[in-house]
This record gives structure tokens, C-alpha cells and sequence, in this order.
């Protein structure tokens, strides 16, 4: 099991039709609520990690007092000379997708600090303000990831799924980050390899086991390294956020109005902090803490998918097709079950049907298990999955989930979702541990955290241990002093952007306005809450921002 840090998948939010990771989910399209991303979507790898070095965020207070005191400082107002070539840039656009939305490249430099040395080309689609009202500029919106495409995404869903009344005063921008999908997309392991990198046993009983982990994530990164050696350096959140400025500028706009869910907030936090002068209307949807040192985040995204779970398991046992237990069943029961489930497939994995003839073991049936707590509306598609399973010895139902969180077609095809995902994280922040020791000292803090998921979640922190590049980042405060008034959206049963991180985005932002929504799964906008729809609509279309500390339901 090798997860997304957050779709918001830190992804894509589900269609409303259907109703969040997404909002920003990574369980795409299989879901029954998600529509192009989720996460990306999504989400996670829940490792901010990084590379080959010691890892300063170890365990220890020593990263987290650095944190507290690092601020990201704003960029000059002048455009350097180096990079005015950039700004000037004509986009030449062109047809594709579905009626109405129009496609160009970007060229953005491939290193901000040497411009000369050779270029980026990044996707960017467009669908043009629909109505009356007058045009308030360009939308920028980004579903999460990091490694969901946002341009899949507008295509999919933002540019047809938004309000109406949003769509017809705004032109609906996207632009896949560099890396990701079509903007030179990461690449690492080839489908096949993927495949045995999906399945790797998440939870080592012995040295074997844990050899075997190790081989896996080392075998993945030197992929990375083979297949990408030179953008492997260039995809850092900081490094995307300059390339939206550039966009910002294409586009003819003074300021920048953007969305971005999961970890698409990290990135438009970024922008704020680099750029506080240009920001517009800003929504940050499933807020991260970018203050965090990778420890601390993977274990509160541990304890986020444990509060995600409880939730899931008090409502399950309201229902007849519970195989984890039944009326009266307390959550601590339900997680016993499900443990001990996956305990089985440990030891004896099921037949899936599957073409490539994958079995069900432990490793994609958390994963599984761990894409449907995005989003409760996926709560009856898990517990048909689990049935299954447990009655009839059938593992599709839960295969199909881990496919849709890993977007891998029927063909054997992954997205470079997750190879993206670890670039980015790997670049932005050192590595959460970087020896099997570290982690084996961390678990009974993760157990403690979910006793489901834990384990596997402490062991997936270590993916970035043998990272070929160097992080470039630091965990630092936001402050954006001067920037507008931002939005930022927090979700109190969040499982992959836990709810406290938006609390805290919020108070390092000057300008921020927290909106919370008292709920289940990933992100809020457009999940069913007119109230969290009505106050983010308000503030896009009239600049009204919410009253700080607004609650809605």
C-alpha cells in the first residue's frame, strides 16, 4: 500500500450530481461519486518526503521549532528581466475535449534560478465565461494531488459542474502542474512493475518482509531517477506556484481568483505567500498545514482516516450487508473485524477475476478500503466490496476501488498520478523517516493513532527514504501579509486533510477567513451543503468573503 499525501487522492471533488476527495477525492471515476480527479486527486503518499539525506524531521522537536520560525517570504513585484519573455507569452488555443473548452501550452522556465537553461511546456485548458453579468476574469482551479490533473479535471467536471452562475462569469482555467499528466509527466515503473509496487505487503511481520518493502520503494525511486532524470529536481510546489503567476499574467489578469482543493491549497497558499499583491479571490478547500514536518503529517493523516473510519463503522452496522459487525457493535469492534480481515488476506490473498490474474491481499484491500473514506457516499460500494469478499471469497468489489484510487484502467494502465505524487512530496519536504529502525521506533505512535490503519500508514512514510534527488523544501508558515481575503475550508471528519490543519492554515494567513463544515469525507465544496455552497458562490461572485469562524452543515 502506497498512498497519496491530498485530492484533494492531498484530488478531485465528486460530482455533485452524485452528492468530496473531492471534493478532491483520489477515488475517481469507479466511485459513484467522483468524477475526473481526486485527490485526486488525491492524495496522498501520505509521505511529504524527500531524499537521501538524514532526515531532519526524525523524531524530535528540533524540525518542528525550525518550522515555527521559517516563514516563505514574497517574490520582488518586478518581474526579474530574465523572466519577461515568460510573462509576454501568446497562447495560441485550440479545440479539444468536448464542446467549448480550448487547449494551449505554457512555456515556463524548466529552473527558476537559471531561466536560460531550457523550458517547461505545460497543459493548459480553458472554457470561456457562458453568460451575462459581466466577465470577472479568469478561475483557476486545481483538484489536489499533488498529481491529479487538474485539466482532466476542468474537462470533467469543474467546467461543466461548477454553478452556473459561476461558469457564466468566470473564464474556467486549468493548468496540469509541472510533472503531472500532460505537462511532462513524471514517470517511474511501467505497468507491470506498478503492479508489483501496489501489492507489496504495507504491514512486514519479519526481515524478510520488511527486505521486500524496501526493494519496493527503492526499486520505485530509482524508476523515477531512470525514467525523469532532469525534471525529477523541478517539480516543487514552490516551483508550480511560480508557473501559475505566469499564467495569471497570459491570461491578462491583475490578480489571480483560484480554487484548489487538498493539496491543491497547499499550492494556492504557496502562491499567496509568494505573491500576497496578486491574489484575487482565493478557496482553499481541505486545507494543509504547511508548517508540518513530514512525521507529523503522515500521523495526522493517520488520525484523520481513523476519525474518517469511525464514522464509517458507526454507520455500517446500521445496515443488513455489514459483514463487520451489526446493530449495536461498537466502532472498536468494527475495527477488530476489519484487521483481522486483512489479516486473512495476508495470509491467503483472494481471486479477483482480474485479467492480469491479481489476487486481493492486504495491500490493495486497505488501499481499498482507505479510497472509499474519502467520500461516504462510496460507504455502500465498500460494504457491497467487504460482502463479497467475506461471503462469497470474491475480491473485485475492493480491487476496484484500490484500481480507482491507483487510476489504473482495465488495460493494465496507471496515470502518472502516483509517480507525480511522490516527485512533488519528495521535493517539498525531507523525508518523514529514512531508516526501517526509525519506523519501527514510530509505530506504536501510529497504532495509536488507528488501530486499522497505523501500521501500514508508518510504513508508507518511509517511501521517500531513497529518494534519488535532494528535497528543496522546508516545513514554513504562510503568512501573505497584505494578500485579499482568503477562504479557507475545513472539513471536521477530513481523513486525508484533517480538520485542525485548516484551523491552522487559517491562523497563519492574515487575511484568512475559516469556513468550516461539520461533516464526513474530503473537502466541502459542492458536496450537498447549500450552506458551504451559498457562502463560497457569495464570495467568487461578489467578493463577499465569510465571517471568520462560520459553521456550516
Amino acid at each position: 500500500m502506497h498512498l497519496r499525501r491530498s485530492s484533494a487522492r492531498t484530488v478531485t471533488p465528486p460530482h455533485p450530481a452524485a452528492s468530496r476527495r473531492l471534493g478532491p477525492a483520489p477515488v475517481r471515476a469507479t466511485l459513484a461519486a467522483l468524477t475526473a480527479t481526486a485527490t485526486a486527486t488525491a492524495a496522498l503518499l501520505l509521505t511529504a518526503c524527500s531524499a537521501d539525506r538524514p532526515a531532519a524531521t526524525s523524531p524530535g522537536t528540533t524540525a518542528a521549532a525550525a518550522a515555527a520560525q521559517a516563514l516563505l517570504s514574497p517574490l520582488p513585484r518586478a518581474t526579474p528581466p530574465a523572466l519577461a519573455p515568460y510573462y509576454r507569452q501568446h497562447l495560441t488555443w485550440r479545440p479539444c475535449g468536448t464542446e467549448g473548452f480550448r487547449c494551449a501550452t505554457l512555456k515556463a522556465p524548466l529552473n527558476y534560478a537559471k531561466p536560460s537553461a531550457g523550458d517547461v511546456r505545460l497543459a493548459v485548458a480553458r472554457k470561456k465565461a457562458t453568460g451575462p453579468g459581466g466577465r470577472l476574469g479568469s478561475l483557476l482551479v486545481n483538484p489536489g494531488g499533488p498529481g491529479g490533473s487538474a485539466v482532466g479535471y476542468l474537462e470533467q467536471y469543474a467546467g461543466i459542474g461548477y454553478p452556473a452562475e459561476v461558469r457564466a462569469r468566470y473564464d474556467m482555467v486549468a493548468m496540469d502542474p509541472r510533472g503531472v499528466a500532460r505537462s511532462e509527466p513524471v514517470e517511474c515503473l511501467n505497468g507491470r512493475a506498478m503492479d508489483a509496487y501496489t501489492q507489496t505487503d504495507p504491514t512486514p511481520d519479519n526481515a524478510r518482509e520488511t527486505e521486500a518493502l524496501v526493494a519496493a520503494d527503492k526499486k520505485f525511486a530509482e524508476g523515477c531517477g531512470t525514467r525523469s532524470p532532469g525534471l525529477l529536481r523541478h517539480v516543487s510546489t514552490e516551483e508550480a506556484a511560480r508557473d501559475m503567476d505566469i499564467l495569471r499574467a497570459v491570461l491578462g489578469d491583475g490578480r489571480l481568483n483560484y480554487v484548489g482543493a487538498s493539496y491543491g491549497t497547499f499550492l494556492g497558499a504557496t502562491y499567496a505567500g509568494l505573491f500576497p499583491s496578486r491574489v484575487g479571490r482565493l478557496v482553499l478547500d481541505g486545507a494543509m498545514d504547511p508548517s508540518l514536518p513530514a512525521r507529523r503529517m503522515n500521523l495526522g493523516q493517520t488520525a484523520g482516516f481513523e476519525t474518517a473510519f469511525q464514522s464509517f463503522a458507526k454507520d455500517c452496522v446500521r445496515h443488513p450487508d455489514c459483514t463487520l459487525g451489526h446493530q449495536g457493535t461498537p466502532p472498536s469492534g468494527v475495527a477488530r473485524a476489519l484487521k483481522a480481515f486483512f489479516r486473512r488476506l495476508d495470509a491467503r490473498p483472494l481471486p479477483t477475476g482480474d485479467a492480469d490474474g491479481r489476487r486481493l491481499g492486504e495491500a490493495l484491500a486497505t488501499t481499498g478500503v482507505i479510497a472509499a473514506m474519502y467520500d461516504e457516499s462510496a460507504w455502500p460500494q465498500l460494504r457491497e466490496a467487504l460482502s463479497s469478499a467475506a461471503k462469497e471469497n470474491d475480491g473485485a468489489g475492493l480491487l476496484v476501488l484500490s484500481d480507482s484510487y491507483y487510476e489504473r484502467d482495465a488495460d493494465g494502465r496507471y496515470t502518472n498520478l502516483m509517480s507525480a505524487n511522490a516527485a512533488v512530496n519528495c521535493l517539498d519536504l525531507p523525508a518523514a523517516y529514512t531508516t526501517t529502525e526509525q519506523v519501527e521506533e514510530a509505530l506504536p505512535a501510529f497504532e495509536k493513532a488507528s488501530p486499522v490503519f497505523g501500521r501500514g500508514l508508518a510504513w508508507a512514510s518511509l517511501s521517500c527514504a531513497y529518494w534519488p534527488v535532494r528535497p528543496t523544501g522546508e516545513p514554513h508558515r504562510i503568512e501573505a501579509r497584505g494578500a485579499a481575503p482568503i477562504v479557507v475550508v475545513g472539513t471536521t471528519r477530513d481523513p486525508a486533510t484533517p480538520y485542525p490543519w485548516a484551523r491552522a492554515l487559517a491562523r497563519q494567513l492574515t487575511s484568512a477567513r475559516l469556513l468550516t463544515y461539520d461533516g464526513d469525507g474530503h473537502t466541502a465544496y459542492r458536496r450537498g451543503s447549500t450552506c458551504i455552497d451559498s457562502t463560497i458562490n457569495a464570495y467568487l461572485l461578489k467578493g463577499t468573503p465569510p465571517v471568520n469562524g462560520k459553521r456550516c452543515s
